[in-house]
């Protein structure tokens, strides 16, 4: 038997191995919706390995046993070490794998002998130092830098993840056209609007609702004529409402409703189909404001309804445009924050079209508000800070719907969670589902989150924010921009890190920091994903508020703000009820004589509250 000699020079050409990260029946519902008006209602550190060894092609051949030259990694640089596998380059032996899978020695005489195993210990850069000392100010960024720091430079979230990293052309500067020649629109890259019909797609299949309204709608078109102007997040399940009003009859012209909660992609998809659509993921202020511009300002365009998510669309017409409501046949409005706007501009007098509040809904303030919440807080902390809940002390102030879905879910991920809440009859639910009620000044110093979901403003002030501990997040999950004080964070003592996307270190003179998500945006939206099924009963009755307010007669409905009637409520709920293949009972006539109701509802009065 014959032994084949391997080179020295052979031998140390070692491969590099790298450490990887591992139905009511359709004659009950007529889409003119002949119902009676209802009534106003008010309201990471990571470790470095300092002794990894020199790639191989930096190394020479080791004369002899043992590793090469240490190499110390910075903990500060934030990367992965890697592993090289070390073998032994001698003159006279050379490596062979042991059928056992060890390394074997082979000499000139043929003598097969097993190399002895090295055993690596990893250490850490510095295990003296300690887990909770602050950082020094060493290697910060200049304060002048981090004080121009805006929401789209270098470090902003502006990109979407389909987007090229290097193309920091503002949309606002392309010449951009669709497939059928259009310029009609401005988004990030029409390119990716292939990647956004497909999860266009995706999203129709848990939208059950809006594709049989689809369907058994489309042939009358109840919104044949109807011009809607639109401002809302503008993600996968808003494209098919909007392909849903589109298909009922409605153009449509949209802007998106938060700066940070576009889909690149999906606004792509949505232009490439002939929706005028303005918006982009990481839009600055002057953006915002000009896209809702380009979608109201037209020429040869009159809208004659709007669907708005916050007030902005509404108050930047009432701004600009005023005589444009004499053609307006209609408000839909879904969030806290607009309903008050609208709220506050009936009692001044001063609201000159009828609206309809979704918000106050049933089916958007127990199923959006609530179980989209309970699910979207938990996905949105843990992509921006990839945190364990269990444990954690949280605050949620605020313990409407919103509140109650982020406290649930935070309770049962094992956090300990406090409550702050103005209203007697919430804070008594709080306490009745276990939640301590505090003031927001006698937890401030002890939680590790601080979470955010009032409608209100200044919930969080400089002085809590100064007051807080290292390493506390801070983020909000109402949404508006206005309920932590974010504004007084940028002064020339503090320092601004963007460590990710949407996430920022605010950093004061003693080293101490917290980490605030999305700049103090609404954060479900902005940083992560909602569930379909859930915007699914939203957009639903964002359609048929429509439809009702673009339908109905001449003085069905005054200057003032409206609830949809309940009957709609429940037909909403009655199109999701197949997906669980749900089955409802009905009331025998007898039992619906008992209880005064048709049998075919409305089951419950307009002033219940479920």
């Amino acid at each position: 038997m014959s032994v084949q000699v391997v080179s020295a020079a052979t031998a140390a050409k070692v491969p590099e191995v790298e450490l990887k990260d591992l139905s009511p029946s359709e004659a009950e519902l007529q889409l003119g919706l002949n119902t009676a008006a209802v009534g106003a209602m008010g309201p990471p550190a990571g470790g470095g390995d300092p002794e990894a060894p020199a790639p191989a092609a930096e190394r020479p051949p080791a004369p002899g046993p043992g590793s090469g030259p240490a190499a110390a990694l910075s903990p500060a640089a934030g990367k992965v070490p890697q592993a090289s596998a070390m073998k032994r380059s001698d003159p006279h032996h050379h490596h062979q794998r042991h059928r056992d899978g060890g390394e074997a020695l082979v000499s000139h005489d043929g003598t097969v002998t097993e190399a002895p195993r090295t055993v690596k210990k990893i250490q850490f850069a510095d295990q003296k130092q300690e887990f909770n000392k602050r950082p020094t100010k060493i290697g910060r960024r200049s304060l002048s830098r981090s004080i121009s720091q805006s929401s789209t430079d270098s470090y902003s979230s502006a990109a979407s993840y389909t987007d090229s990293s290097d193309d920091e052309t503002s949309p606002r500067d392309k010449q951009q056209k669709n497939s059928k020649g259009s310029s009609d629109f401005c988004v990030k890259n029409i390119k990716q609007a292939e990647f956004g019909r497909r999860e266009i797609e995706i999203a129709e299949q848990e939208m059950p609702a809006l594709m049989a309204l689809r369907k058994r709608a489309q042939g009358e078109k109840p919104l044949a004529g109807a011009k809607i102007v639109g401002c809302t997040h503008i993600t996968a399940q808003t494209a098919v409402l909007m392909e849903t009003l589109g298909a009922l009859g409605a153009q449509c012209r949209w802007a998106a409703c938060n700066i940070y909660s576009t889909l690149n992609e999906v606004a792509a998809a949505l232009a490439e189909s002939g929706f005028p659509v303005f918006a982009w993921k990481g839009e600055s202020e002057d953006d915002f404001w000009w896209c809702i511009d380009r979608c109201v300002n037209v020429e040869g365009w009159q809208p004659n309804m709007i669907l708005d998510d916050g007030g902005d669309l509404t108050h930047w017409i009432y701004k600009k445009y005023p005589n444009m409501f004499k053609k307006i046949k209609g408000i839909v409005e879904e969030s806290v924050t607009g309903v008050h706007r609208l709220y506050q501009l009936s009692k001044a007098g001063k609201l000159c079209v009828p609206a309809m509040n979704v918000n106050d809904s049933v089916t958007k303030q127990k199923f959006d508000n609530l179980y989209c919440c309970r699910e979207s807080i938990l996905d949105g902390l843990k992509r921006t800070t990839d945190m364990m809940f269990g444990g954690k002390q949280v605050v949620v102030c605020g313990y409407g719907e919103v509140g109650k879905g982020c406290c649930a879910a935070l309770k049962a991920m094992g956090s300990i969670v406090y409550v702050t809440e103005i209203d007697p009859i919430c804070a008594l639910q709080a306490c009745m589902d276990g939640f301590r009620l505090v003031k927001l000044n006698e937890v401030i110093r002890q939680v590790d989150i601080v979470i955010t979901c009032t409608g209100n403003k200044n919930v969080v002030t400089r002085e809590h924010l100064d007051r807080m501990k290292n390493s506390c997040i801070v983020c909000n999950m109402g949404h508006s921009n206005t309920e932590i004080d974010v504004a007084s964070l940028r002064t020339p003592e503090l320092t601004w890190e963007r460590v990710r996307s949407q996430v920022d270190h605010v950093i004061w003179p003693d080293g101490k920091r917290i980490v605030l998500l999305a700049e103090g945006r609404l954060l479900n939206l902005s940083c992560s994903t909602v569930p379909t099924f859930v915007l699914s009963i939203t957009a639903t009755t964002q359609a048929l508020a429509l439809i009702e307010l673009y339908n109905a007669p001449e003085g069905r409905y005054k200057q003032d703000v409206y609830l949809l009637p309940k009957k709609m409520d429940e037909y909403v709920a009655s199109l999701h009820l197949p997906t669980f293949d749900a089955h409802l009972t009905e009331l025998t006539d007898e039992q619906a004589k008992y209880l005064g109701l048709n049998k075919n509802g409305p089951f419950k009065p307009n002033y219940y509250r479920y």
